[in-house]
């Protein structure tokens, strides 16, 4: 319960902040920066070395892979159809195709299936939607960030990212067999938990919701995808054409109905791609997956 509550406290003090006139109107960019920069890579760095890689991967790695493999397809094509924007398509492919699988997903998860259910939210997040982000949605990023950039030019900004670089490291550790000492590993973990703190802030400092932003439409498309759409899609594929059930299914299904990921935002600012749609996506798809995850909770089990 204090992992949810923190993420509304630190939203409102993004929000609040944003009136006081001694914080810097582009605060919010160096708060991206340090998640950029510090947060994320710690995270890799204590997480992925842990990874136990083997077969009872793969229904919870869809969601993440699948997810935003499906998130591509959607909004790549309604963008061919409506001719959308380079900045826009991206940003909905972002938001729409990254779940808040860990700052949300956890406490949820936690909540409703206990540790058990805890161990295959793990899974779903660190080898699924942190990977996710660190590869294909660096690529999707640099792809539609400004201008019409070649192939060079994208695997360098690939390859130099930073969370991309701990995430390249974190991944021979793991093949090697090998963990940072206990030392280390603590202050890697206390350095990626400012995460879901700096990002939020960041976000709420960049919420506005203006009555005549012609943002709306597009927000509730990208939430309908993201809060509905794509459960409904693992839904059917798990439950209805692969017949899988248990714990391992649902967890799976429910991570998939998580809000969009706060770090996707994060992404999506620092390249350019609609700042105010995905704050917006942040601050408004976070309460409203409560209610969508509860719609979804009753589907899997009554």
């Amino acid at each position: 319960m204090d992992s949810l509550i923190l993420l509304f406290v630190c939203l409102l003090t993004g929000v609040v902040l944003q009136r006081v006139q001694a914080f810097p109107a582009n605060s919010h960019v160096a708060l991206n920066q340090f998640v950029i920069y510090i947060s994320l890579p710690a995270l890799a760095l204590h997480y992925i070395p842990k990874i136990a890689i083997g077969y009872a991967l793969l229904y919870p790695l869809g969601i993440a892979w699948l997810g935003f493999g499906l998130a591509f397809l959607f909004f790549a094509t309604l963008s061919k159809i409506f001719g959308w924007s380079r900045k826009l398509t991206g940003c909905l492919i972002l938001l729409g195709g990254l779940g808040n699988t860990s700052f949300v997903g956890f406490p949820v998860i936690e909540a409703l299936y206990g540790q058990q259910g805890l161990e295959t939210a793990i899974i779903v997040d660190q080898p699924g939607s942190f990977m996710v982000m660190a590869t294909m949605g660096i690529l999707v990023a640099a792809t539609y960030s400004r201008g019409t950039p070649s192939a060079a030019v994208i695997l360098k900004k690939i390859v130099l990212f930073p969370p991309f670089i701990a995430f390249a490291l974190a991944i021979l550790m793991n093949l090697a067999g090998l963990q940072f000492d206990v030392v280390w590993d603590s202050v890697f973990l206390k350095l990626g938990n400012t995460v879901t703190p700096i990002a939020l802030v960041a976000v709420g400092l960049q919420l506005r919701l203006d009555k005549r932003s012609k943002h709306f439409g597009f927000l509730a498309l990208g939430l309908l995808f993201k809060l509905m759409l794509t459960p409904l899609f693992f839904y059917v594929l798990y439950k209805v054409v692969l017949k899988q059930d248990g714990l391992v299914t649902d967890v799976s299904i429910t991570e998939a109905a998580m809000a969009p990921m706060i770090t996707a935002s994060v992404l999506a600012t620092s390249h350019g791609l609609k700042p105010k749609l995905s704050s917006m996506m942040i601050g408004v798809g976070i309460p409203l997956s409560f209610v969508t995850l509860a719609f979804w909770y009753w589907a899997l089990h009554f």
